[in-house]
C-alpha cells in the first residue's frame, strides 16, 4: 500500500522534474555544438609548454631515409641519418615527450584550485507530509515535496600560499621532466652513436677476415703444391691448413657480429625486424680532446640535462615541503547558491539564495600534517643528497671519458705504425720461407700478427670516434 502510494506521487513529481531537465540538457548541448551562442566562460589557457628537446635538436626531425623496400636491396646510411631515424622513430623519445607534455597538466590541475566551481543541481521530491528524517543523524529536518533547479559556486579566498606552493612544485616537477626528456634524446643518440660505430667496426673486421681468408688459402694452396712434388714437409702443410681454418674462423665470428651489430642498430633506431643497410663512412676529421679536463667538468655542472633535472626536483620539493607545511593554516572559502522552486510546498519561497564565508581551521587529526610536513621536509633533503651524489658522479664519468678519450687517440699513431711493421715483418717472413731460409712457424707467427695488428688498427679509428662522442655526452649532455 505504502509503495503505490509512492509510486503514484513519484509520477506525479516526474513530468515537472523532466520539464526542468531538458531545458539545461539543450542549453549544455548548445555550448558543445555551438561556439557562437555559448555564454560559458572559456577555459582557462594551457600553460605555455616547456620544450623537452634543446635548440640544438630541432623537434621535427631531418628527412630520414625510407626503410629498404626488400632485404636485397640496402640502404645507404649516414651516422646524421641514422640519428634522424631514431629521433623520428625510437618509442623512448616519444615516451619521455609525452611523460613531459603530461605532468605539464598536472601544473593546470593543480592551479584549477585557484578558479572557482560552479555545479547545477536539478532535484525532485516526493515525502509524506509532515515527516522527519529520524534515524541516521543527529538532527531531524523536515521533507517537502518540491522540483526546483539551481546552482552553486564555490570560490577560495586564500590558503595562505598552500596552493601557490603546490602549483610551483608541480611546475617545476614539469620541466624536470622536461629535462629528463632531453636526457633521454641524449641517451639514444649516444647508443645511435654506439650502435653505428660498432656496426662499421664489424664491417672492417669482416673486410681484414676475408682478405685474411683469401691470403691464407693461397699459402695453403702454395705449400701444398709443394707438398705434394716432395718441396715441403708433411709440419708446413699442416702449420698452412691451420693457419687457413683459424682465419676460416675469424670470418665466421665477424660476420655473426656485423649480424649482431646490425640488428642493434636497427633496435635502436626504431625498427623490429633486422634491416639491410649500407654504412657510410665517417669522413669528418678526429681531433684531440681538450687538454684541460676541469673545464669539461665545470661545462657538465652547467649544461648536463640530468642535472638540471634533479636541480628543479629538489625546488619542487622545497616549494612541497612548504605547502605541507601549510595544511596547518586555515582555509577561508566563499560560497554561494541560488535557485528556483517551481513545485514546492506553500511555506517553501519560490526562489532561495545564500551566500557565505567559511573558515576552515585545522585543529587536530592525530599529527596527520605534522606527519606530512616532516615527511616532505625529509624528501627534501633527500633530493639535495642525490644532487649532491649526481654531481660526483658526472664529475668522475667526464674524468674518466676524458682518459678514454685521450688514449684512443693517442693509440692511432701507435696502431698505425704497429700495422705498417707487421705488414713489412709478413713480407720479410714469406720471402725468407719461398728461399728456404725461414720456417713455416715463423711464417704463421708473422701472419698471426699481422692479422691482429690490421684488426686493431681498424678498431681503432673507431674506437677514438666513439669515445670523443662518450666525451661529448659526458661534458654537454648533447
Amino acid at each position: 500500500m505504502i509503495g503505490e502510494i509512492v509510486l503514484r506521487r513519484m509520477k506525479n513529481v516526474l513530468p515537472i522534474w523532466l520539464a526542468l531537465l531538458l531545458p539545461v540538457c539543450s542549453a549544455g548541448q548548445g555550448g558543445l555544438t555551438s561556439g557562437k551562442s555559448s555564454s560559458l566562460p572559456s577555459a582557462p589557457m594551457p600553460q605555455q609548454v616547456i620544450p623537452p628537446f634543446s635548440s640544438s635538436a630541432p623537434m621535427s626531425a631531418p628527412q630520414s631515409p625510407a626503410p629498404p623496400s626488400s632485404p636485397g636491396t640496402p640502404t645507404l646510411l649516414s651516422l646524421k641519418d641514422a640519428q634522424a631515424l631514431a629521433l623520428k622513430d625510437n618509442p623512448q623519445i616519444s615516451v619521455a615527450r609525452l611523460t613531459a607534455l603530461a605532468l605539464q597538466q598536472v601544473t593546470r590541475e593543480v592551479r584549477s584550485n585557484l578558479w572557482p566551481t560552479a555545479t547545477a543541481d536539478l532535484t525532485a521530491v516526493d515525502a509524506d507530509p509532515g515527516s522527519r528524517i529520524t534515524a541516521g543523524a543527529l538532527n531531524n529536518p523536515s521533507i517537502y515535496q518540491r522540483a526546483a533547479a539551481g546552482a552553486t559556486v564555490s570560490q577560495l579566498l586564500t590558503d595562505f600560499g598552500r596552493t601557490k606552493n603546490l602549483i610551483s612544485s608541480a611546475n617545476l616537477t614539469a620541466k624536470a621532466e622536461s629535462q629528463n626528456a632531453v636526457a633521454t634524446k641524449e641517451q639514444i643518440l649516444l647508443a645511435v652513436d654506439q650502435a653505428f660505430y660498432n656496426a662499421l667496426q664489424t664491417q672492417a673486421v669482416l673486410t681484414v677476415a676475408q682478405r685474411t681468408v683469401s691470403d691464407r688459402q693461397t699459402v695453403a694452396d702454395q705449400v701444398g703444391a709443394l707438398y705434394k712434388n716432395k718441396l715441403k714437409s708433411e709440419l708446413d702443410f699442416s702449420f698452412a691448413n691451420v693457419n687457413l681454418a683459424q682465419a676460416k674462423l675469424l670470418l665466421l665470428d665477424s660476420q655473426s657480429n656485423e649480424n649482431a651489430a646490425l640488428a642493434s642498430l636497427s633496435a635502436v633506431l626504431g625498427f623490429s625486424n633486422l634491416q639491410n643497410f649500407q654504412l657510410a663512412e665517417d669522413t669528418d676529421t678526429i681531433a684531440p680532446p681538450q687538454g684541460n679536463v676541469d673545464d669539461l667538468v665545470s661545462t657538465a655542472f652547467a649544461m648536463r640535462p640530468e642535472l638540471l633535472s634533479l636541480e628543479f626536483q629538489a625546488e619542487s620539493a622545497k616549494k612541497f615541503q612548504t605547502a605541507e607545511r601549510d595544511l596547518l593554516l586555515p582555509d577561508v572559502r566563499a560560497l554561494g547558491a541560488v535557485g528556483d522552486t517551481p513545485v514546492r510546498n506553500p511555506i517553501v519561497s519560490s526562489w532561495y539564495w545564500a551566500a557565505g564565508v567559511n573558515v576552515e581551521i585545522p585543529i587536530f587529526n592525530g599529527f596527520l600534517y605534522t606527519a606530512r610536513a616532516r615527511e616532505a621536509a625529509l624528501r627534501a633533503q633527500a633530493a639535495q643528497e642525490r644532487l649532491r651524489d649526481l654531481r660526483d658522479g658526472i664529475s668522475r664519468d667526464v674524468r674518466t671519458s676524458w682518459l678514454n678519450a685521450t688514449t684512443a687517440y693517442d693509440r692511432l699513431a701507435v696502431t698505425q705504425q704497429l700495422l705498417e711493421q707487421a705488414n713489412l715483418a709478413l713480407d720479410l717472413a714469406q720471402a725468407r720461407y719461398k728461399l728456404g731460409l725461414g720456417s713455416i712457424v715463423e711464417l704463421s707467427q708473422a701472419q698471426l700478427q699481422q692479422t691482429q695488428a690490421e684488426i686493431g688498427n681498424a678498431q681503432a679509428g673507431y674506437d677514438c670516434r666513439l669515445a670523443l662522442a662518450v666525451l661529448q655526452y659526458q661534458t654537454t649532455g648533447f
